[in-house]
């Protein structure tokens, strides 16, 4: 049943992380083409920072520090007598009251952080990547319709709002469509994060002997699990470029683009 369960834990993480890290990506790209200095270096420097920094290393890294940052604030609250370093040698040590989760909580609660931390740690990084394709469709809307909104009066924000956001999407969705592929192939990565997903179970059940089962009644069908994973994944992935391919249909119709100009062809 975990192997069944941990099928659902991938496909919660996707239904989560896309919207999630959508929303960074679109703040991201809207605070580099910001008129507000510092906010435009913001924009900037979430992109190229996280977009630098490889992926394994980030997730490996970020959420001990974004656990340890969570800790250390409710240390700050709860624990304000403390007299001993938080820091002691390679040591992190907090109060019992500032733990997350308590020690003395259930096990679905610490299973329920870790997969939240997952989920925070996933947006944020294909938030980085989301938020360069955003940017860079936002530029390729055509300067001649901002111009002519402006001279019907619009102000800034209506034009982005009106004119800017409706029409970026069409220039955005390749790029975003290559981004939830690349998210899909990601999603074993929860497997380093501590997160008991398919790659797990999988390792688990297909040994022989592992740490948590010590006896099973067959031989090492790991290569038959993994074999599974990648049926799954495969048929994953082309449902999702079915999908893709249909919204594109969709969202390029009428519009002035290779797309929009293959269907009047094919119209006529």
């Amino acid at each position: 049943m975990g192997l069944y369960w941990s099928f659902g834990t991938v496909l919660l993480l996707l239904a989560i992380t896309a919207p999630v890290a959508l929303a960074f990506g679109f703040g991201g790209a809207a605070a580099a083409r910001s008129r507000f200095l510092p906010l435009r270096w913001f924009g900037h420097g979430y992109i190229a920072i996280v977009r630098g920094v490889p992926d394994i290393a980030f997730f490996l890294f970020f959420v001990i520090a974004l656990d340890q940052a969570f800790e250390y604030l409710r240390h700050k609250v709860k624990c304000p007598d403390w007299d001993q370093p938080i820091r002691q040698g390679n040591d992190f040590v907090v109060c019992a009251a500032a733990k997350l989760p308590l020690n003395n909580a259930a096990q679905w609660v610490h299973e329920t952080y870790g997969f939240f931390l997952a989920v925070l740690t996933f947006s944020i990084v294909f938030g980085a990547f989301a938020a360069n394709v955003l940017y860079g469709a936002m530029r390729a809307v055509p300067r001649a319709q901002m111009e002519t909104a402006e001279a019907y009066g619009m102000s800034p924000r209506q034009i982005f709002r009106r004119i800017l956001v409706p029409q970026m999407w069409v220039y955005a969705l390749p790029g975003l469509s290559n981004l939830w592929m690349v998210l899909i192939k990601a999603t074993p990565l929860l497997f380093l994060l501590g997160v008991e997903d398919i790659v797990y179970w999988a390792r688990e059940l297909g040994g022989t002997k592992t740490p948590r089962f010590t006896d099973y009644p067959h031989g090492d069908w790991r290569v038959w699990y993994f074999l599974g994973l990648l049926v799954f994944y495969l048929c994953f992935t082309r449902v999702s470029e079915i999908v893709l391919e249909r919204l594109m249909v969709k969202l390029t119709h009428g519009q002035a683009t290779l797309g929009g100009e293959a269907q009047r062809k094919a119209e006529t």
